[in-house]
């Protein structure tokens, strides 16, 4: 699980030490030290989840979290305090304020690390693991194997999702935001065009076995699985 974790950390030796252990997990780290960095990194590339420390220059971190659930772009994203405040009402207004977890200073980094994963898991999708098949052609998301008539299927991560999502939704039509938001999630920042490129991959794929046709265009509306040609 190569997540993205934003720290939010005004104080230097404390963000390097976070950095340091979440990088050591195997997560990737993205630093800031305000609100206005925060949103920066958030701009460029958006976080997996966001560790949020409560004390700020300028603002709190419960304003923050706040902002972060009010925005389209954040409001998805998980998000665990750090704070030194202990007190049980201080801990019930961070997690009023849109926190999924909150973890009082000093910890462990076992202890912070168990907590990533844990909250990781409740907001991170799950796909099904059940064999799809319509007219010849089968899905499996246990083997991550695509077949048509019996032969393999090659297909990048995107093209298989992308697939998986038509065919438990077919014949319904869905437009390339709808796509993005499904398939990409909402926590995710590319181009409408981005769909195009990869419906394009996926109907290469499928059309040395004949069932490039499935993957249908609806001009003006967007694209549709269906297994009639018609």
């Amino acid at each position: 699980m190569n997540a993205k974790i934003l720290i939010v950390e005004d104080e230097p030796a404390i963000q390097e030490l976070l950095a340091f252990n979440v990088m050591q997990a195997g997560f990737q780290a993205m630093r800031a030290e305000d609100a206005d960095s925060a949103w920066q990194q958030i701009r460029g590339s958006a976080p997996d989840m966001i560790l949020l420390d409560w004390m700020l220059p300028n603002t709190s971190g419960v304003i923050l979290a706040k902002q972060f659930r009010a925005d389209v772009r954040t409001r998805d994203i998980p998000i665990i305090m750090l704070t030194a405040r202990g007190d049980e009402r201080d801990k019930i207004l961070g997690l009023e304020s849109g926190a999924d977890d909150y973890i009082t200073k000093p910890f462990s980094p076992r202890e912070l690390m168990a907590r990533i994963r844990a909250v990781l898991r409740r907001h991170i999708p799950v796909m099904p693991d059940v064999t799809v098949a319509a007219e010849g052609l089968e899905l499996s998301p246990s083997s991550h194997r695509v077949t048509a008539n019996g032969r393999a299927v090659e297909l990048g991560p995107t093209e298989f999702r992308l697939l998986h999502f038509f065919m438990t939704h077919p014949e319904r039509v869905y437009s390339r935001t709808q796509l993005l938001d499904q398939v990409w999630g909402t926590q995710v920042f590319v181009e409408e065009r981005t769909v195009d490129v990869h419906i394009r991959r996926l109907r290469a794929a499928l059309e040395p076995v004949k069932m490039n046709r499935v993957i249908q265009t609806v001009r003006g509306s967007g694209y549709r699985f269906s297994t009639s040609y018609n």
